[in-house]
């Protein structure tokens, strides 16, 4: 068998005959392995892998020259990092070019799990706004919502909603990333992705990909971007789609400046801008990104929000959130034994709330029993004050016992709620109860894997 034969027939005959593809080429690029790549949490980790391939449309993405084990490296799970493929990091090129400038920006991921493009927006919109990440699938909508946490900038909310219930909330968003589910053929290095594929299920997600638009469209405000994106090469599922979308809905592609990058594809289908990577061209995965700008204003429906039943905050309360945190004390609220800080403001929760189903409404800060009790959330985010617990740095197989809620050695100076870091990023906490200490980190995000006694070797190298 030749490397043709790995890729369906199909395929091979319709790329044939398209357009801005050369088929051999391609064909061979998607033999060979696919590179790894990740982005680095400027806001927790300001080091560089040490082999520098920086990606060149993202200021904080990283070539690796070879796998790593990320399951098996704390700095993963303390969200130093995210293993992310380098074509879709030109979503930051797309954000600066098209919304970087608007101020307090609301931002929707409709499609977010399991969280590279989330966590990349919720970078880019730092400060300045806030990130509705939604996943229709509840166990995909639980990863999203872990993702986020470890990330740590704690100015998102995770939702599971099919994205009809998005009508509800009628131009409200200032940008929509739909990164669609789709054939996968940019992906057909991955044998399971070629084995998948079919003629038939092309046509599927194309159907289901002008659903999921038309579904998601009125939520957009006048004027809003939205971003969409496919990884595959069919144009039923890319060009032709955002055409179809024109047709029915007043709206206008943004073309990019893409110049200061060799071998991005510009796309043009009878007046409609998209852009094309290719593997053959590109370092990364097959990709396909547009971006349109609304041109009307709904007004058909008006947006209803949610009474709330939350209890109000005591003074001690807001004291222990303002010691421990830098929230913003208007975000605070209580929702049964739990403190949480939300990611944007009551009246924005509220909406939100009237609409969708919330999976992670906040950063919970901490719940209250007879005492105040810490909560995972707030070791993970970056506005965890500094030195408001004990911190117990922890060695490399210390940290990854900890991380498989094993036994482990650690000399607790202090009674209490103790931070175990590991080269200086906060893991989660540990209790000190006197005779023993209680290991809180989430069960449900253990390491599951057995350890091996080389990991050290398979972790990246950083730059110090």
């Amino acid at each position: 068998m030749t490397n043709m034969d790995l890729f369906p027939e199909k395929f091979r005959c319709r790329i044939a005959e398209q357009d801005y593809i050369d088929p051999k080429k391609l064909l061979k690029a998607l033999s060979e392995p696919s590179p790894v790549s990740i982005r680095t949490n400027s806001e927790r980790w300001n080091k560089q892998p040490d082999c520098l391939r920086p990606i060149p449309w993202c200021k904080s993405g990283w070539y690796l020259e070879s796998r790593p084990s990320f399951t098996l490296d704390p700095l993963f799970h303390g969200g130093c990092y995210y293993p992310q493929e380098a074509s879709g990091m030109f979503l930051e090129e797309v954000f600066i070019q098209t919304a970087g400038d608007k101020k307090n920006i609301r931002v929707l991921d409709l499609c977010g799990a399991p969280g590279g493009k989330s966590t990349h927006l919720s970078s880019l919109i730092g400060n300045n706004g806030f990130l509705v990440a939604n996943e229709v699938i509840r166990q995909r909508a639980a990863v999203l919502a872990e993702n986020l946490t470890k990330w740590g900038l704690s100015n998102f909310i995770v939702t599971q909603s099919d994205p009809s219930s998005l009508s509800r909330l009628p131009g409200y968003f200032d940008v929509i990333l739909v990164d669609a589910p789709c054939s996968g053929e940019g992906m057909f290095r991955d044998p399971v992705a070629r084995n998948e594929w079919s003629e038939e299920n092309t046509s599927l997600c194309s159907v289901r990909q002008k659903r999921i638009l038309m579904d998601v469209w009125p939520a957009l405000r006048e004027n809003g971007i939205l971003i969409y994106s496919t990884c595959t090469f069919n144009p039923g599922e890319n060009e032709q789609n955002i055409k179809w979308l024109t047709e029915r809905q007043e709206s206008e592609t943004i073309k990019l400046n893409v110049s200061n990058y060799k071998g991005i594809t510009e796309i043009d289908f009878e007046g409609i801008q998209g852009y094309g990577f290719y593997p053959d061209k590109i370092r990364g995965e097959g990709l396909f990104i547009a971006v349109l700008r609304k041109k009307v204003k709904d007004t058909n429906q008006s947006i209803r929000s949610k009474k709330s039943n939350d209890q109000k905050i005591s003074r001690e309360e807001k004291a222990v959130a303002g010691e421990w945190t830098i929230f913003n004390e208007e975000r605070l609220y209580r929702q049964g034994d739990d403190v949480l800080a939300t990611g944007c403001s009551p009246e924005d929760f509220q909406t939100l709330s009237g609409a969708l189903k919330i999976v992670r409404a906040g950063t919970k800060i901490f719940t209250v029993k007879k005492n105040f009790l810490p909560s995972h959330d707030i070791a993970m985010s970056v506005l965890l004050k500094k030195n408001q617990f004990p911190s117990n740095e922890l060695g490399l197989s210390e940290a990854l016992s900890y991380l498989r809620r094993d036994h482990f050695n650690v000399m607790l100076a202090e009674k209490g709620w103790n931070l175990i870091t590991y080269k200086g990023i906060n893991l989660g906490f540990v209790n000190n109860i006197g005779t023993r200490f209680n290991n809180y980190y989430p069960v449900e995000w253990r390491i599951r894997m057995n350890i091996p006694e080389n990991v050290k070797a398979n972790l990246i190298e950083w730059e110090e």
